[in-house]
């Protein structure tokens, strides 16, 4: 075969292969084990397959390990599935968070998933904050997370979602979102949640009521102290609770803002950190720009 015929034979392979791609979704998949060695946490094995990677480690707090996971395409398409597999191992401190908001864009009718793993060691403490995912009007998304948390496990995390874009006045009219918790101790399903919202579950009085932000924060293990201190910080705000099972806090929020809803997890976690991690708050540095 002549190299020009060779370089054109191999031209086409290439554009019948990212075509393919395209058609199926970005299959992108990140492994991440958090170690305790040398006197702090160290990512010891990080792994990933298609666009999704984390920058280097942080330290902004000594011990702690602070990791910005990044999807470099900056949205995910229909057809895409992110996956997400985050161990800490025993006596680890680690915090995993994103540099930005994530984006789920409109659908031609195909799902969309994202499926995120965490897994907590005796004595461990992981904080799962990513920021807020913005979920484009007829999206179809399904997000899922399983946490398994050892005895002797600490952690916070949240997941905060924007329906529709307001500032562009679009609302989410169209669409859907399945997000799914399955929350395990010692090996036992202990919490399972299932949220689906729809155009209908938007609107009514019963669901979002109109409001483009929803959210929920866990954290374990907590205490009524943690549960009053959580309760006089939201006082008379309307949109905003927050409850314990056994030690397991669970606080929600409405707001027509992702960027307020943003804050006021924040600050929850401020209020939560110093007790349920046992360290002061330290916000990642990404957070302020």
């Amino acid at each position: 075969m002549k190299p020009d015929a060779l370089l054109e034979d191999l031209k086409n392979v290439a554009i019948a292969s990212q075509n393919t791609v395209q058609s199926q979704g970005w299959q992108a998949k990140l492994e991440l084990d958090f170690i305790h060695k040398y006197g702090r946490t160290v990512l010891a094995h990080r792994r990933h397959v298609g666009p999704l990677t984390v920058q280097r480690p942080f330290y902004p707090e000594g011990e702690v390990c602070h990791v910005y996971v990044l999807h470099p395409p900056s949205g995910v398409v229909a057809g895409d599935c992110l996956t997400m597999d985050i161990n800490a191992a025993a006596d680890s401190a680690a915090l995993v968070t994103t540099p930005a908001a994530g984006k789920f864009y409109s659908s031609d009718g195909k799902l969309a998933q994202q499926q995120v793993a965490l897994t907590v060691a005796a004595n461990a403490a992981l904080e799962w904050l990513p920021q807020e995912t913005i979920i484009y009007e007829s999206a179809r998304v399904a997000s899922e997370l399983r946490l398994e948390l050892a005895a002797g496990a600490r952690f916070i995390g949240w997941e905060i979602f924007a329906l529709g874009r307001p500032a562009a006045n679009e609302g989410f009219t169209l669409g859907e979102v399945g997000m799914n918790w399955h929350i395990f101790r010692a090996g036992e399903l202990f919490y399972r949640e299932r949220l689906m919202i729809d155009a209908q579950a938007f609107a009514a009085n019963w669901g979002l009521n109109g409001h483009s932000a929803c959210g929920t924060l866990f954290a374990c293990p907590a205490t009524v102290l943690q549960l009053g201190a959580v309760q006089q910080f939201i006082g008379e705000s309307a949109g905003c609770g927050v409850t314990l099972i056994d030690d397991m806090l669970i606080c929600r929020a409405l707001d027509s803002r992702a960027d307020r809803l943003r804050d006021f997890f924040q600050h929850v976690w401020r209020i939560l950190r110093p007790d349920v991690v046992q360290r002061d708050a330290c916000a990642p540095r990404i957070w302020a720009t």
